[in-house]
């Protein structure tokens, strides 16, 4: 079972094709980005892009992606995924495991990591409580701008609006898609990121949008 996975091919051949594709990405391909919520595709925890729309991937089986494009968390920005990960292989705990998975250099540049503009976004208006859900909303809202830059706040309700947050933080998470919305105006291309698998985001102070 062949796809597109953040930018590279990759063959699911140890999964069958009625294995929902939330399994193969966090145990087969150790992507932890999207998350185990529900499991019936109604919490929006495991969001990812399949051909740049926006699915729930614990409810998408892995035949439906055969000779797709899927886009998780960490294909948004690719080098600052490598980074964190390179990271975490140097945890005690990881060190010295055989699990090749985990041998990950970290890039060899001194230039300074850049985000997703909607990633960025999220952190400049510290929008993540516990951070379950962000994967879910970070995903949609990317999806939306790939396709409305502009989208109105009713169009960014309405694509939020299935997404849950346990924690209660949905004001937070609004003024989050609303600096999204800031930063891509101010020429912070979603379309260069998705043609690139990299955005090209500088860091902005931080400052929280009106409604």
């Amino acid at each position: 079972m062949k796809f597109t996975l953040n930018g590279k091919m990759v063959d699911a051949n140890k999964a069958s094709g009625d294995t929902p594709l939330l399994y193969v990405l966090r145990n087969d391909m150790q992507l932890n980005g999207p998350k185990y919520g529900c499991g019936l595709g109604q919490c929006g925890a495991c969001a990812v892009l399949i051909d740049g729309k926006v699915a729930r991937s614990c409810s998408v089986p892995l035949s439906v992606v055969q000779g797709k494009e899927v886009t998780t968390l960490e294909g948004l920005s690719p080098t600052a995924t490598q980074q964190a990960q390179a990271g975490v292989a140097q945890e005690p705990q990881f060190k010295d495991m055989q699990d090749t998975s985990f041998a990950v250099k970290a890039p060899a540049t001194a230039a300074p990591i850049k985000l997703h503009p909607v990633q960025q976004a999220f952190i400049d208006t510290q929008a993540a409580q516990c951070g379950y859900c962000v994967n879910g909303m970070i995903m949609s809202l990317t999806a939306l701008f790939d396709k409305r830059p502009n989208a109105s706040n009713d169009e960014i309700k309405k694509q939020l609006a299935h997404h849950l947050c346990r924690c209660g933080t949905h004001l937070e998470i609004l003024d989050a898609a609303y600096r999204a919305r800031t930063l891509i105006a101010q020429g912070h291309s979603v379309k260069a990121a998705a043609a690139t698998v990299q955005a090209a985001c500088e860091q902005p102070t931080c400052a929280k949008e009106q409604a």
